[in-house]
């Protein structure tokens, strides 16, 4: 059933095929009080798994997220919910097809519906897109959660996990369609030498040399291409290693891993998602609670400080430091 979350609370449900993959680019995020897999907009009550993907309920499998819009507004819960999908496909997601795969926005109220809509209209004339954008805006239904394992499956089961999202193709369609810089050249127009030749060459600045190595100021670290935020400096710490250190990125699904054999060693490169700038690499040797260290070169982040979060449009990050004082 729907929750019923507090009275400052609301709820955004968003279907978007597998609802395995609708979980992570929105948990870790300021304002967000809960993500529940499950079934919705279909006849059938209580239905199970099994019955949802054989079809004839009219379910879709979907995502419902209890939040706070004065933190996270849905205006950007919509925006990253068109980059998880293929808002062309009216026949399912990916490879899984059929009724249950299909996508849609299930707004609880008019302000929702509005702004589903706005946010419809301005991805189709942005022209990222060379057919009809399909999925459509719907009023919210009953919910049924799904049962526990599917619930954080992502979680339970990351091999799995992993090897579903590239397999069935979303990975390849959201790195084709909402990664990268548009244009290169003019990176070189704005950006500096060290950060166009680290960013987009995956080139180390010097240790000891970058900005922020030894910078201590409160605020967060964000891409300098995309701008996506990364990093907070409330996980940042002095490794010794001349580089910025991180215990944790801010959001886990915004940091890609690859391997990396360049210069005769094994390691994992860190990129951001959406700009797919080329960050650092990260290690198993650093502090608790996570054990890792994110090495990160200076050249690709830009810092906001806590100060200017409101007005550089990062507001919801500035209740982590609220909570420090």
């Amino acid at each position: 059933m729907n929750q019923a979350p507090l009275p400052n609370l609301e709820l955004a449900t968003f279907a978007g095929g597998c609802f395995w993959c609708m979980v992570s680019p929105f948990e870790e995020l300021p304002g967000i009080h809960g993500i529940v897999s499950g079934y919705t907009g279909g006849h059938k009550e209580n239905p199970t798994y099994e019955e949802v993907c054989a079809g004839g309920t009219g379910h879709y499998e979907a995502v419902q997220i209890t939040f706070d819009p004065a933190v996270f507004p849905y205006r950007k819960l919509l925006t990253l919910f068109w980059q998880q999908i293929d808002p062309t496909d009216a026949g399912g997601q990916f490879h899984d097809r059929g009724e249950s795969y299909y996508t849609a926005i299930f707004y609880h109220n008019e302000r929702q519906r509005e702004e589903a809509e706005e946010s419809k209209l301005e991805l189709e004339q942005s022209g990222r897109f060379d057919k009809p954008i399909v999925t459509p805006i719907l009023p919210a239904s009953v919910f049924y959660p799904a049962e526990d394992y599917h619930q954080d499956y992502h979680k339970k089961n990351p091999l799995h996990y992993k090897r579903y999202r590239i397999g069935s193709g979303r990975e390849d369609f959201i790195e084709q369609h909402w990664s990268g810089p548009a244009d290169r050249e003019q990176l070189k127009q704005v950006l500096t030498p060290i950060q166009y030749e680290v960013t987009q060459n995956s080139a180390t600045e010097r240790p000891f040399t970058g900005e922020y190595w030894e910078h201590t100021a409160d605020g967060i670290y964000v891409d300098v291409v995309s701008g996506e935020p990364l990093f907070s400096s409330l996980d940042k710490y002095d490794a010794g290693c001349g580089w910025p250190s991180f215990t944790r990125p801010l959001q886990s699904y915004n940091i890609k891993e690859k391997l990396d054999k360049s210069h005769f060693m094994i390691r994992t490169e860190v990129r951001s998602r959406q700009g797919d700038s080329h960050l650092g690499h990260v290690f198993d040797d650093g502090p608790g609670p996570t054990g890792l260290r994110y090495c990160i070169n200076s050249a690709a982040l830009r810092f906001i400080p806590k100060d200017e979060l409101k007005k550089e449009g990062y507001g919801e990050y500035l209740p982590l430091f609220e909570q420090q004082s």
